[in-house]
């Protein structure tokens, strides 16, 4: 058995309905003026798998600027009626359009919703003859192979969905920032919102004065496990010790590890005094200087904090 050819065929075959649903006339705008207008939430509802497909579809809404969320209608037939209220709008949907549960909340949902969007198959099903517009989710045919397991027509409306959720943020110009204020988990929120003053390290930073012996700023790099010593008068930033920086200095013919930190730390350090910078900014910062510890301080050059490259990381800040 060919499996390869099997998988392509229901590709091929879903595709084919998303593009023959592409030339059929839709309302588009206006069930996006309705939506528009209504001061409420944008209630989606089905069962079966019908269901499912609406719990994705409320998601996409609500994550992308419209109020929405999911109501399974045999737990609307027991109290979640109530979370309906006068200025919603419905999303009603059913294959068939004839469910039994869904065609026993609609006189519910009129008596208590603004208007109601239909998906059926057919215009002349229960469910959509009592629906205020309608987006056809009909299909010439399922992708399974007994032309009876809901693929093609759940594809469809899973699609007719996100076309909805795309007319809407267009409408409403919602911006990759709108997203990432949904979204401030995800990398996006976190390319957007994260800021150097929320990650970085104010306490037991290993500073160190410049005039103590080489050796002892060693210790201090290692009790520390930041791999460089920050040297300081007075809490004023005077220079950087890094690993690089001692394994140059051990290089030199004349190295002496009772030296004072100074004669081998780099006295012209990359240090940030905005720590209200964006932490990808801070990580393009590092990276383009090749550096591994970034000090904040005020612009008196007084250290505030540290951010060490691998805390980025670790927080999942990308650019």
């Amino acid at each position: 058995m060919d499996f390869n050819k099997i998988a392509q065929e229901v590709l091929e075959s879903e595709a084919k309905e998303l593009l023959e649903a592409s030339k059929k006339a839709i309302d588009w705008e206006a069930i996006i003026q309705c939506i528009l207008d209504s001061k409420g939430k944008l209630i989606v509802t089905g069962v079966g798998k019908s269901g499912l497909i609406g719990k994705k579809i409320a998601a996409t809404l609500a994550s992308t600027g419209t109020s929405s969320f999911f109501i399974h209608p045999t737990e609307a037939m027991h109290g979640d009626l109530g979370m309906i209220e006068k200025q919603d709008i419905i999303l009603a949907i059913s294959y068939s359009g004839e469910s039994d549960e869904l065609i026993a909340i609609l006189p519910h949902l009129k008596r208590l919703a603004s208007k109601i969007i239909t998906m059926s198959k057919d215009n002349n099903s229960s469910l959509s003859k009592m629906g205020d517009f309608f987006i056809p989710i009909a299909v010439s045919k399922e992708a399974c192979p007994i032309n009876t397991a809901p693929t093609s027509s759940t594809t469809l409306t899973l699609a007719l969905g996100d076309a909805l959720a795309v007319c809407l943020m267009k409408a409403r110009n919602f911006t990759k920032q709108d997203f990432a204020s949904f979204h401030p988990g995800g990398s996006l929120g976190k390319k957007l919102f994260v800021k150097i003053k929320d990650l970085m390290q104010m306490q037991n930073l290993p500073i160190i004065c410049p005039e103590i012996p080489l050796k002892e700023a060693i210790i201090k790099m290692s009790e520390a496990r930041l791999g460089t010593a920050i040297l300081a008068n007075n809490n004023q930033l005077f220079g950087i010790l890094s690993d690089g920086d001692l394994r140059r200095a051990m290089m030199q013919e004349n190295f002496d590890i009772n030296a004072s930190v100074k004669h081998y730390a780099n006295l012209n350090p990359k240090y940030c005094t905005n720590e209200n910078m964006l932490a990808h900014q801070a990580l393009e910062f590092i990276e383009q200087n090749k550096i591994q510890l970034l000090v904040i301080t005020d612009s008196n050059k007084h250290i505030k904090g540290a951010i060490h490259l691998h805390t980025l990381i670790s927080a999942g800040i990308k650019n």
